[in-house]
């Protein structure tokens, strides 16, 4: 028996995204249904993030903060990073178009595999220049820089270490021992 061919998967586009009821991704057409309401140290690391990110941007008239905001990649691809750096100013109010300069996600059971994965291919492939990828549980974050090839190095596993994020004449000094409390 061969494999089975692409023609039987129902592959999905924005139009059908902006539809669907409750929490989604889409990405190469394949819907992830996002987890019940984060766990609530999930929740408190984001929020502390987010406080962090939003107080560094007071000195940066270029970029912004965000949390959880739909970022339109293409017609088949939309994904909601859980904290974010943008250096561009955003015409489209529904959806970011254009990459972030910093992602942050927070990883849980549910969505570990997809944000170590899939997510970690795409946001290196789309030109984001830092992904943190935050693990509460076990209170290390991983820290990867694009390089000059496009690809990811990583800078280092911190915990309570404080890292330079330089972002287009923006400079951020993230104190990651701030999020764990």
């Amino acid at each position: 028996m061969g494999a089975l061919r692409d023609e039987y998967y129902p592959h999905y586009t924005y139009d059908d995204y902006k539809i669907w009821e409750g929490d989604w991704e889409l990405i190469f057409g394949v819907p992830y249904a996002m987890a019940p309401a984060p766990m609530i140290k999930h929740q408190k690391v984001s929020n502390k993030i987010a406080r962090l990110l939003d107080e560094a941007m007071d000195t940066c008239s270029k970029c912004s903060a965000l949390v959880a905001t739909d970022w339109k990649i293409a017609e088949d691809t939309v994904v909601c990073p859980d904290n974010l750096v943008i250096c561009h100013q955003e015409s489209n109010e529904a959806y970011l178009t254009q990459a972030p300069k910093l992602i942050f996600e927070i990883l849980s059971k549910s969505t570990a595999l997809k944000d170590q994965g899939i997510k970690f291919d795409l946001y290196e492939r789309e030109g984001v220049r830092y992904y943190v990828i935050v693990d509460p549980q076990s209170e290390v974050a991983k820290v990867y820089e694009r390089n000059s090839e496009g690809q990811y190095r990583k800078v280092a596993d911190v915990t309570e270490e404080t890292i330079t994020f330089e972002l287009d004449g923006c400079v951020v000094d993230f104190a990651f021992a701030s999020i764990w409390k």
